[in-house]
This record gives structure tokens, sequence and C-alpha cells, in this order.
């Protein structure tokens, strides 16, 4: 479940701050939150 709420958490912020660099710069900045957010107790 924790999982399924930092995937939400990752894609919605990628497509905030990503959103005007196109489909590469969506995907780096998704990678970039999946990590931040691991580290901060979101992930399993």
């Amino acid at each position: 479940m924790r999982n399924i709420i930092r995937a939400i958490l990752a894609g919605w912020g990628a497509k905030k701050l990503g959103g005007g660099c196109g489909c590469i710069g969506i995907i780096v900045v998704f990678i970039i939150l999946w990590i931040l957010l691991g580290y901060l107790g979101l992930g399993s």
C-alpha cells in the first residue's frame, strides 16, 4: 500500500515539476522523487 501512495505522490510531483521538460524530464523527476520519498520513509 505504501508503494502505491509513493507512486502517486512521485507521479503527481513529476507531472508538476517536469511538465515543461518533455517525457524524459518527467521520467527523471519521477525517479528522483521516488528515491527521495523512499528515504523519507514512504517506501516499504
